[in-house]
């Protein structure tokens, strides 16, 4: 990336922002599809119930969590890898 010049930078600098943004639309989309076919099953009224809006909340919870654990299990991974290749 140091090779890179001004145009070029910019360039990829967009690019990165714009799979950044559709990988976030990607998780939140998954999220909601995830936490509503879980949760909400009465079509009978435009409002949650109070055991379907306490259901969300504890789905997104979970699902944030589990996100984090799995980036924090990632950042472990990295470093034990690059741990590996420094003795060799």
């Amino acid at each position: 990336m140091d090779n890179l010049n001004a145009a070029e930078t910019r360039t990829l600098e967009e690019r990165l922002q714009k799979r950044q943004m559709k990988e976030f639309v990607s998780l939140y989309s998954n999220l909601v599809d995830h936490c509503f076919a879980s949760c909400v099953n009465d079509f009978t009224s435009k409002a949650l119930s109070e055991r379907e809006n306490g259901c969300v909340s504890r789905c997104v919870q979970k699902f944030m969590a589990s996100g984090q654990r799995l980036s924090e299990r990632f950042q472990e991974h990295n470093v034990e890898q690059q741990a590996m290749q420094q003795r060799r």
